[in-house]
Formats: structure tokens, C-alpha cells, sequence
């Protein structure tokens, strides 16, 4: 499993030579997923796993080992059905709840299996999920960690990231460059950059979870957020190996999911278009998924055209209902660049896509409890007397 292939022209170079191939398009790894077959969920002695080899339950179609440390609980999270949140007349959506991975996002999976092949130095241009969990993986096996954010980034955000104590910098200039300047100089760190090939590789088993929990049948659709077009690459990845070893009845249709404020990957849908372009991008509160100039754009528009998917702009109304929804009604607390997954779901039943028929899996990327808002909202907070408290409850319950 050494080596890279482009998707697209099909030409390959062996790994850790380059992260995209010369027709300009990302590399993935090169894994031949003809003989996987699902592991015996046995524990050897009758007993069952229950998932405690998380994503290195699949590491045969890994390019890296378990490293130990924070990287050996990566992957693993829970998926449920959640009714609650079901449109009426819509399909059943399962929850795929990612913030459950050791530093809350689902970036620990192709953290984990990029600090388990590589040595030395590793670094991520990040100001958010991404940032957060190369500096935890690397503290966690003493490994120095370059972390390169943003100037706007908040002091909140830096000291989540700080707290593993990580080599910092807060970059002035143009922040879209560094994604690019990291790959054309020799810095001697190695960047898990959004859709580096290692990164891909790991991020792709939560698909394998998915599925796995179908098997032996299968979701008819996966419902993702896309930023860079890394993770959805990782899916389409999987789905493309599960299939070839015979393992899926049907292949799950991909749907991708982006507020409408920047959506290049939705537009270059909508036109029909076979390649993304750079938009100019407005503010908006799916932080973690603002990407103008998705570097695996292409790639994600062909993973959604080759399953028969779409790709869907969530409003900024919409998303933050749906963030709301999700909290109150299915009991999971997530950003809102998660939660336009499920606000596209609820679009696509409106719009006949889904039926009740159908079975959908919803991947929510990151927990809400990290980047939730500062202080709690007036109107749902009751200031409140101690000798008051049996009259208040009572009154709420009568």
C-alpha cells in the first residue's frame, strides 16, 4: 500500500512523493480492497468486541499501524436511528455521531492514521477541529506539532489548541495560500493538510462504519457537510473498496451538503459543470465548512456524480433551526456546519428525493459542546430561590 493514484487520470507515484498528481488533481492510496472481508467481531474467547479496535478494526485497508496513545481510540462512534428529527413522510435518518471521537470531530480519524505512518514533525494549516486534534494526537505520542492558523482566529479558539502545547503561529497575510505553500516547500514537517492522502485514508472508515452496521445491506444515501472535498473524498473512497469486495448490495448514493453562503461545490453542481470554481465566499455561521476554494472540489462533484447523489445549499435559516432540532429533539449538540447535513436531508425529502422507504445515514463531523455560544440564552434560564425549588419543578411537570 505504497503507493498513490490519481482518480481522475489514473496515473500513480509512489507515497509521500507528492499529494497531487501532475493533472492537478488530489492522490489517494493506491489500496486494493478486492479480499477485504468484515472482521470477525469474536474476541477470540466467545466474547464480542463491541468496536474496541475502533478505526483500526479495518487496518488491513490502512497505510499505517496503530501508534498508540490518543490515535488507538480514533473512530468507533456511535450511529443511531433518530426519529426525532425525521420529516413526516421522510426516510429514517441515522446518526453518525462523530463528536464523540477523542477531541470531538471526525479529523481524528485521518490524524490518527497519518501520525501512525509518519515520523518526525507533523503540522496542519488549521484554525478549528483540524488544528485541535494534530495537536493533541502529536502530544500525545511527544511528537512536535506546527499548527498554522488564521490572524482573525479567536482567542477561544487558540487556547482550545494551545492547551497541548504545539508550536502556534498565527499567520498574517493571505491564510488561503498557506494550504499551497505547504506543499511546494521542504519545511521538514509533514502537513495533515484536509485532504492530504493519509488524511483521506483514515476518514474514509467512517464509511466502513456505516456500512458495516447495514451489512449485509446498506444505506441507500450518505449525507455529509463538505469543506474541502476531503471527507467526502474518504467516503467515495470506501464505498468504491466495499464495493469492489462485493460487500454492498447497492452503492449509497453520496449527497453533499453546504450553507448557501459558500457553496462552490453545489454551484458547480447546479451549472453541470465537471469542475469547481473559487466563489467569492460570504460570513457565515458554518465556520468550519466556509471553504471558497475547495482543493478536492472536483473530486467530491465526482464522487457525487458517480453514486447518483446531489449536492445541496442549506440556508443560514434553515441550518441554525436544524442545529436547534438536533439539540433539543435528538439530545446531540453539534456546530452548525454539522447540521446541514440534516437540513439537507429535510430539503431533499421535500423535494421527493427521499421517501419514507429509504434509510439514511447522516454524518454530524464535529460536537457543538466546543464551539457552543458563550453564555446561555436569558429566555431559558430561571433565576431561582432554594426554597423555591419544589414549587418551580412542580409547576413544570404538573
Amino acid at each position: 500500500m505504497d503507493r498513490l493514484v490519481c482518480y481522475d487520470c489514473g496515473e500513480t507515484s509512489p507515497a509521500g512523493e507528492a499529494a497531487r498528481c501532475a493533472c492537478g488533481e488530489p492522490l489517494w492510496f493506491d489500496t486494493d480492497g478486492t479480499e477485504f472481508s468484515w472482521p470477525d467481531a469474536s474476541d477470540g474467547d466467545g466474547g464480542v468486541r463491541l468496536g474496541r479496535d475502533f478505526l483500526w478494526r479495518y487496518e488491513s485497508v490502512l497505510p499505517a499501524s496503530p501508534p498508540g496513545g490518543l490515535a488507538a481510540a480514533a473512530g468507533g462512534t456511535p450511529l443511531f436511528r433518530a426519529p426525532s428529527v425525521e420529516p413526516a413522510d421522510g426516510p429514517r435518518i441515522h446518526l453518525k455521531v462523530e463528536g464523540t471521537n477523542p477531541t470531538g470531530s471526525f479529523k481524528d480519524r485521518g490524524t490518527a492514521v497519518g501520525i501512525g505512518r509518519l515520523d518526525g514533525p507533523v503540522g496542519t494549516v488549521s484554525h478549528g477541529n483540524m488544528a485541535l486534534s494534530v495537536a493533541a494526537h502529536a502530544a500525545a505520542l511527544d511528537r512536535e506539532a506546527v499548527i498554522l492558523v488564521a490572524e482573525d482566529t479567536p482567542d477561544s479558539r487558540l487556547a482550545m489548541i494551545a492547551q497541548h502545547d504545539p508550536h502556534l503561529f498565527r499567520v498574517r497575510g493571505e491564510y488561503g495560500r498557506l494550504y499551497e505553500d505547504t506543499l511546494e516547500h521542504d519545511l521538514g514537517v509533514a502537513f495533515l493538510n484536509s485532504d492530504a492522502p493519509l488524511r483521506v485514508a483514515g476518514q474514509k472508515t467512517v464509511a466502513y462504519e456505516i456500512c458495516e452496521a447495514f451489512a449485509p445491506d446498506a444505506p441507500d444515501a450518505i449525507v455529509l457537510p463538505v469543506s474541502s472535498g476531503g471527507q467526502a473524498s474518504g467516503v467515495w473512497k470506501a464505498l468504491r473498496e466495499l464495493d469492489a469486495a462485493g460487500l454492498l448490495p447497492a452503492v449509497p448514493r453520496i449527497y453533499l451538503a453546504q450553507a448557501a453562503r459558500c457553496d462552490p461545490i453545489a454551484r458547480a453542481f447546479r451549472r453541470g459543470d465537471a469542475r469547481v470554481e473559487p466563489v467569492e465566499g460570504e460570513p457565515t455561521a458554518a465556520v468550519s465548512i466556509n471553504n471558497a476554494d475547495p482543493p478536492s472540489g472536483t473530486r467530491a462533484l465526482a464522487a457525487v456524480r458517480a453514486t447518483d447523489g446531489a449536492v445541496v445549499s442549506v440556508s443560514e435559516e434553515a441550518m441554525l433551526a436544524e442545529t436547534e432540532r438536533l439539540a433539543a429533539d435528538a439530545g446531540v449538540s453539534v456546530e452548525p456546519s454539522c447540521a446541514v447535513a440534516t437540513a439537507a436531508v429535510r430539503k431533499l425529502a421535500a423535494a421527493g428525493e427521499f421517501g419514507p422507504e429509504d434509510d439514511v445515514a447522516a454524518i454530524l463531523t464535529g460536537s457543538g459542546y466546543k464551539y457552543g455560544p458563550s453564555e446561555a440564552d436569558g429566555s431559558t434560564v430561571r433565576e431561582v430561590d432554594r426554597a423555591d425549588v419544589p414549587d418551580a419543578v412542580r409547576e413544570i411537570v404538573s
